[in-house]
């Protein structure tokens, strides 16, 4: 299949592959549980398995990779990962699954890979210069420049999540600090607000759910965390100068109301054309940009 390619998706819960197009379109796809409690070896073998199934319906080239946690951009090794995917870090990913598939691979946080995957054939489509943020358990960020992921020193360059962020002084964030974005704009901070001000504990998706059923407690909480969104990023558009911001994640449609208005009422009047937007891949995302990352072309 010429010019297709495979790319992966590994993900505390999840681990998909996928045959992918010259023009991003998905071709086939694999998926299967994220071993995670078993350890990194079995996680590995997963995703090795699922693109190996797919490697005769792609073309020769290498195999492209978003995974959770910081990855290191010049040995393809994690930095870093939470407790989602246990030992990940020290992981050397591109070195463990070349060794597997007997092809070159390329790697990158699975939030990069979104952004890649919006810019090539999403939302962002034809953008070479964007931020994407994703808004679900936590809250991801990643910057596309010149139609590169813009990796930063360490690989984590993006993480809009500790920013300091208004009404969020008693809210922790999943770095054990108090007052960060993420500590409010995403599902973990939608739960605390919500807890903090009821005494009732439920998840972030019930809060949402909560809301558009009527919920005031609920509606002022969602209104606020998105509020807080919007406005957030208004400033880091001022900071970064992107064509276009996209928000993703599974929390995003219920932000996105307040996010909207808090940034276009925040947006300095010489980023007025700048647009927020819903991301467009759903669950492809991932594996859209691991592939746009192994055709080498981000």
């Amino acid at each position: 299949m010429s010019g297709a390619v495979v790319g992966v998706d590994i993900g505390g819960t999840k681990t998909a592959a996928a045959v992918v197009g010259p023009d991003g379109a998905v071709l086939a796809r694999r998926q299967a549980p994220t071993p995670a409690r078993s350890g990194p070896t079995a996680v590995l073998d997963t995703a090795a398995r699922l693109a190996a199934d797919l490697l005769d319906a792609a073309g020769p080239g290498p195999v492209g990779v978003g995974t959770a946690g910081t990855v290191d951009p010049a040995t393809g090794t994690i930095r870093y990962a939470t407790d989602s995917l246990p030992g990940w870090t020290g992981t050397p990913v591109v070195d463990a699954l070349a060794g597997r598939l007997g092809r070159p691979v390329r790697v990158t946080n699975d939030v990069n890979a979104a952004a890649l995957g919006e810019c090539w054939a999403g939302a962002a489509r034809g953008c070479h210069d964007v931020l994407l943020v994703a808004v679900g358990t936590g809250l991801g960020g990643a910057i596309v420049r010149d139609g590169r992921i813009e990796d930063g020193a360490r690989g984590a360059a993006g993480e809009v999540a500790h920013l300091p962020a208004p009404g969020a002084d008693r809210l922790r964030c999943g770095c054990g600090r108090y007052g960060h974005l993420e500590a409010i704009a995403s599902g973990t901070g939608l739960a605390a607000a919500y807890a903090e001000q009821t005494g009732s504990p439920v998840t972030g998706q019930a809060v949402a759910e909560r809301a558009a059923a009527g919920d005031v407690t609920a509606r002022q909480v969602r209104d606020r965390a998105g509020a807080t969104l919007g406005a957030a990023l208004a400033g880091l558009v001022a900071l970064l100068d992107p064509q276009a911001v996209v928000v993703a994640g599974g929390a995003a449609a219920a932000l996105l109301p307040a996010a909207s208005t808090a940034y276009a009422a925040e947006l300095p009047a010489g980023w007025a054309d700048v647009p927020l937007l819903p991301a467009a891949l759903g669950a492809d995302a991932v594996v859209v940009g691991a592939a746009r990352l192994a055709l080498g072309e981000a």
